[in-house]
C-alpha cells in the first residue's frame, strides 16, 4: 500500500511542538492540528506525512487528515521506514498473530484490529462468523481502501466485508462513492449475521447496528457474570440494566438464573434480546430461564422499583462523550449504584461497567463504591477489570472500558 501522492510533489513534512515530539516518542499516536508548527505544503487526506524533530531528522510517519483536528495518526515512530506493500502486509499479520490462541472453536466473533493500539490508527476490524466489518474513523483511509481490501481478501478469501463509517466522515465518503453499511467485498444475504461467542449464538446487525453490530468488548465480563450466577442462592434472579440485545442476560441464563430481566429504553434492542434467547433455546438452562424484557428508562425504573435480585449488571452507554460531561457522568454512576443496591438481596453481586473514556477507572470505581456506601450497605470488592485481550489499549484515550464487581451485604 503505497503513498497516493503524485510523484511530482515533495514528501509532506511537518514540524511540531516539543511537547508533541515528546508524546510521539512516548508512544502516543495522535498529533493535533494545534501541535503543527509548520509544513512544507498543504496535504491531502490519506497522504503519508513525515514528522521531523527539532534537528530536522525523521521522527515519525503517519496518515494525514486535513479535515480533522487530529491532523496526523502515527503509523511508525523511530528510525526511518519504507511504507510499502510488504510493510502493510507484515503490519497486518503481526496484529492477526496477536489473536492466535485467544479463542476456542466455539467463538467466531471478536476483534481483529483495534485501531491505534494495533498500529492501524482510525481503523477497526471485527469478525462475525464469515463476515468482516471494517469501521473507519478518519477519511485518511479512503485512498488506501482498495489495498486494505486486497490484504483482507488474501487472508480471508471466503469472507464478506462490510464498511462502516463514523458519522464525522460520512459526507466525505460520498466523494469516494462509499457509504455506511456498504458491502465492499463478497456477498451478504442479510444484514443480520449469526455468530458464536463461548458457544452461545447471537445476532449482529452489521449494516446498521451500533458499533460494528455488537458489543464484542464485554465478552470477558459476560463470562464472569455467568460464573457468578452459579454462586448465588437458590433464587437466582438477575437484572441486566441497559441490556441492549441481551448479552449479559443470555450468559446469566446459561449460568443457571431462574429469571432474567432485560431492561432497556430501546424496544428494538429488546426485540433483539428475545431473538437471541430464541437462538439458544436448545440449551436447557436458557429454555427454562424466564426472560422478562422491560422497556423503560433505567434511571427512573431503578429509583421506583421494589423488586429483588441476586445479581445486577449496570452497563450504560457512554455517559461522558466529551470532557465537559465528566462530572455529571461520575455523579450518574454513583446514583445508579446507590439505586441498584436497594434491589439487591443480601450477599448479592453488583457488576457495574463504564465505557466513558473521559472518566478514569479510579474515578469510576470510587463513584460506585461511594454510591453503595451512601445506601448504608457494606460490601466486599471481588475484582476490577479492563479491556479484553482482543481489544488491547496502549495509550490513555484508548482505555475506555472498566468494570467493578462487588458482593453486597
Amino acid at each position: 500500500m503505497s503513498q497516493p501522492t503524485p510523484s511530482a510533489l515533495p514528501r509532506l513534512r511537518l514540524k511540531v511542538t516539543p511537547a508533541a515530539q515528546k508524546g510521539l516518542r512516548a508512544g502516543h499516536p495522535w498529533l493535533y492540528e494545534s501541535s503543527v508548527k509548520s509544513q512544507n505544503r498543504p496535504g491531502e487526506a490519506g497522504e503519508l506525512a513525515v514528522v521531523l524533530d527539532r534537528q530536522d531528522r525523521f521522527l515519525a510517519i503517519g496518515l494525514y487528515d486535513p479535515g480533522s483536528p487530529l491532523r496526523v495518526r502515527a503509523l511508525h515512530v523511530g528510525a526511518p521506514v519504507t511504507i510499502d506493500g510488504a510493510w502493510w502486509a507484515a503490519h497486518l499479520d503481526a496484529a492477526l498473530a496477536r489473536r492466535e490462541g485467544l479463542f476456542e472453536a466455539d467463538t467466531d466473533g471478536y476483534r481483529l484490529l483495534n485501531g491505534e493500539s494495533d498500529g492501524w490508527p482510525g481503523l477497526v476490524l471485527d469478525r462475525y462468523a464469515q463476515v468482516l466489518v471494517l469501521k473507519l474513523y478518519t477519511a485518511a483511509w479512503f485512498p488506501h481502501l482498495p489495498q486494505v481490501l486486497a490484504l483482507l481478501a488474501e487472508r480471508f478469501p471466503d469472507f464478506a466485508v462490510v464498511l462502516r463509517l463514523s458519522r464525522n466522515i460520512q459526507q466525505a465518503a460520498r466523494n469516494h462513492r462509499l457509504h455506511d453499511g456498504l458491502v465492499v467485498q463478497g456477498e451478504l444475504k442479510s444484514g443480520t449475521v449469526i455468530f458464536r461467542e463461548s458457544g452461545l449464538h447471537f445476532e449482529a446487525d452489521v449494516i446498521q447496528g451500533q458499533k460494528t453490530g455488537f458489543f464484542l468488548d464485554q465478552r470477558e465480563n459476560r463470562r464472569r457474570v455467568e460464573a457468578l450466577v452459579q454462586t448465588l442462592p437458590a433464587e437466582k434472579r438477575v437484572l441486566n440494566a441497559f441490556s441492549f440485545s441481551g448479552g449479559f442476560s443470555l450468559y446469566a441464563a446459561r449460568g443457571g438464573a431462574t429469571t432474567v430481566v432485560s431492561l432497556d429504553i430501546s424496544a428494538h434492542a429488546l426485540r433483539s434480546s428475545e431473538r437471541n434467547f430464541a437462538l439458544n433455546h436448545d440449551l436447557q438452562a436458557v429454555a427454562t430461564c424466564r426472560h422478562d424484557p422491560i422497556q423503560a428508562d433505567v434511571f427512573e425504573w431503578l429509583a421506583n422499583a421494589d423488586d429483588q435480585f441476586g445479581l445486577i449488571v449496570l452497563d450504560p452507554p457512554s455517559l461522558a462523550r466529551r470532557e465537559s460531561e465528566r462530572a455529571t457522568a461520575i455523579r450518574a454512576y454513583g446514583r445508579l449504584a446507590e439505586d441498584a443496591v436497594a434491589l439487591l438481596g443480601r450477599g448479592g453481586v453488583l457488576v457495574s461497567a463504564s465505557c466513558s473514556a473521559h472518566v478514569s477507572a479510579e474515578e469510576f470505581f470510587a463513584a460506585v463504591r461511594q454510591g453503595i456506601e451512601r445506601s448504608g450497605r457494606s460490601f466486599t470488592e471481588l475484582e476490577t477489570t479492563a479491556h479484553a485481550p482482543d481489544h488491547l489499549a496502549t495509550f490513555p484515550e484508548a482505555q475506555y472500558l472498566k468494570a467493578i464487581y462487588l458482593r453486597v451485604y
